[in-house]
C-alpha cells in the first residue's frame, strides 16, 4: 500500500499519532503558560516598583516582537532542515529565557529591561514552536482527523493560560512569581526530553529525496512494518521538486490567495485576542476593584470558557468546515467583545456581568485560533508550510504588539498602569479589537476556501491549479 495512502486511511489514531498529539498538547501548553505569566506579574511589580504606564506595555508587548521574527525565521527554517530540529530548538529557547526570568534583579530601574529583554527572546521561541507543531502533527495524522486533531493542540493554549492562573492563585504566596517561573523551566526541560523520541515528518523527508526514511517515519506512526509500505510513488512525484531549490519567502507571493488569507486572519485574530488577555489580569483588578490573586481566580473561569471554545470549535470545522467555523468565531468574537464593554462593573446575583460576558468573549475570541491556527498551515503547499505559516504567524505577530499597546493607550496614562479605568474607557479600546475581529471574519468570507476531509496531497494540487489559471488569467 502506497505510504500515505496508509498514513489518510486509518480511521482511528494509533497510540504513536496519539503521543505526538499530546507531546505538541504539551509544548503549546508550556508556551503560552510561560507567555502569559508576564500579565500576572506585571500586576505584582507594577506597584512596588513604580513603573509607569510605557514601562508596563513594554514589558507585555517585548515577547509579540520577539514573535514575529522568532514565527519567520524557525517557519521559514523547519521547510528548509526539517520539522524536527526546529521541534527540539524551539522549546528549549523559550523554556531557557523563562527560567532565566526567575533571576530577574530587585533593582526596578534594571529589572524591568531584564524582564523585557528576556520576554524578547521567550516570543522568538514561543512563535517558532507554535509554527511548527501545528505543521508537524498535521503531516502524521489522517485527513479525516486533521482538523480536530490539530484544534485539539492549539486547546492548549487556554490549557496554558488557566494552568498559569492556578499556579498564580495558589502558589503566588507561597513561592511568589519567581519560583512559579523557575516551575515553568523545569517543566519546559522534562518535554524537551520527551521530544527527542519522535522522527522527522515523513512529508518533509518525502519531499526532499528520503523516500525510505520516510516510509520509516510513517511506519513508526502507524505501528507497522514498514515493508508492508511503498514509497514509489513518492519517488516519481513528490521528491524531484523538492530538492531543486529551498523554500524562500519570495515563493509566498506566487500564491497570493494563500498569502492574504492566512496574514489577515492571523493578523485580526492575534490583535483582538491579545489586547484583551495581556490586560485582562488588569483589567479585572481595574474594572471590578479586585485584589491580583483574586483576579487569578477569577481567570481560571474566563479561560474555560476559552478552553471550552476551542475543544467545540474544533469539533465544528470538521463537521462543518473550516470557513464557515472560521466566520462564525470572528464575527461572534466582535459581537461580544463590544457587550463586555457596555456592561461595565454592574453584578446579578453577586456575579460580575463583566466576568460572564469575557468568558464568552474566550468562548469565540480564543476558541476561534483552533480554526485560525491549523487552517494557516493547511492554505500552503506542503513545500512552503511552515514557511508560508510561519510568515502569516509572523505578519500576525504584530497583533500581539498593536493589540496590547492598542488599549494602552486608549485608557493609558504616564501614571502606573491605570487603576480608574472606567466603562466609558473600555468601550472605545474594546470596538478597537472588534474590528479585527470582524477584518478576521471577512477574510474567511471573501478569501476562504475548504480544506476540510481533504488529504495533503489533494490541497496541494488544488492549491497550484489555482496558482496556475491565476498566471493564465494574468
Amino acid at each position: 500500500m502506497e505510504m500515505f495512502d496508509a498514513l489518510d486511511a486509518p480511521t482511528a489514531l494509533t497510540r504513536r499519532q496519539k503521543l505526538l498529539a499530546c507531546i505538541a498538547t504539551a509544548a503549546v501548553c508550556l508556551e503560552f503558560l510561560d507567555y502569559f505569566l508576564i500579565g500576572f506579574i506585571v500586576t505584582f511589580v507594577s506597584t512596588s516598583w513604580h513603573l509607569t504606564f510605557g514601562q508596563s506595555s513594554i514589558i507585555l508587548l517585548s515577547s509579540g516582537i520577539g514573535a514575529i521574527g522568532g514565527a519567520m525565521f524557525f517557519g521559514r527554517l523547519a521547510d528548509r532542515i526539517g520539522r524536527r530540529p526546529v521541534f527540539l530548538t524551539t522549546v528549549t529557547v523559550f523554556t531557557l529565557a523563562t527560567a532565566a526570568m526567575a533571576f530577574t534583579p530587585d533593582d526596578p530601574t534594571i529589572g524591568w529591561l531584564y524582564l523585557a529583554a528576556l520576554r524578547i527572546v521567550v516570543g522568538f521561541g514561543a512563535g517558532g514552536l507554535y509554527v511548527v507543531d501545528l505543521p508537524m502533527v498535521q503531516e502524521f495524522v489522517p485527513a479525516a482527523k486533521r482538523g480536530r486533531i490539530t484544534g485539539y493542540v492549539t486547546a492548549a493554549v487556554p490549557l496554558g493560560f488557566l494552568l498559569g492562573s492556578v499556579m498564580v492563585w495558589l502558589l503566588s504566596d507561597l513561592i511568589g512569581w519567581r519560583g512559579i517561573l523557575l516551575i515553568a523551566g523545569v517543566a519546559g526541560l522534562f518535554l524537551l526530553l520527551i521530544r527527542l523520541t519522535i522522527p522527522e515528518s515523513p512529508r518533509y523527508l518525502a519531499r526532499n529525496g528520503r523516500p525510505e526514511d520516510a516510509r520509516r517515519s510513517v511506519a513508526w506512526a502507524l505501528m507497522v512494518d514498514e515493508n508492508t509500505l511503498s514509497a514509489r510513488d513518492v519517488i516519481t512525484t513528490e521528491s524531484t521538486e523538492a530538492t531543486e531549490s529551498a523554500p524562500t519567502i519570495r515563493e509566498l507571493f506566487a500564491y497570493p490567495r494563500s498569502l492574504w488569507l492566512s496574514t489577515i486572519t492571523n493578523l485580526g485574530a492575534q490583535t483582538g485576542l491579545y489586547g484583551i488577555a495581556l490586560w485582562a489580569p488588569t483589567l479585572l483588578v481595574m474594572v471590578l476593584g479586585i485584589a491580583p490573586a483574586q483576579a487569578g481566580m477569577y481567570m481560571v473561569f474566563v479561560t474555560l470558557g476559552a478552553l471550552a471554545g476551542r475543544f467545540t470549535l474544533s469539533h465544528l470545522s470538521e463537521t462543518r468546515g473550516r470557513r464557515f467555523t472560521g466566520m462564525l468565531a470572528a464575527f461572534c468574537a466582535a459581537g461580544f467583545i463590544i457587550i463586555a464593554a457596555m456592561v461595565g462593573d454592574a453584578y446579578i446575583g453577586g456575579v460580575a456581568v463583566f466576568l460572564l460576558a469575557m468568558i464568552v468573549v474566550y468562548f469565540f475570541a480564543e476558541g476561534g485560533f483552533a480554526v485560525v491556527g491549523p487552517y494557516s498551515g493547511e492554505v500552503w503547499p506542503s513545500r512552503l508550510r511552515t514557511t508560508g505559516m510561519g510568515f502569516a504567524y509572523g505578519i500576525g505577530g504584530f497583533g500581539k504588539v498593536i493589540g496590547p499597546l492598542g488599549l494602552g493607550m486608549i485608557v493609558g496614562s504616564n501614571n502606573l498602569v491605570k487603576p480608574e479605568a472606567s466603562v466609558t474607557d473600555l468601550l472605545p479600546a474594546f470596538g478597537y479589537f472588534a474590528a479585527w475581529y470582524a477584518l478576521c471574519g471577512l477574510a474567511f468570507m471573501i478569501l476562504g476556501f475548504e480544506t476540510r476531509a481533504k488529504n495533503l496531497e489533494l490541497i496541494d494540487a488544488e492549491i497550484e491549479s489555482r496558482r496556475q489559471k491565476a498566471r493564465v488569467l494574468n
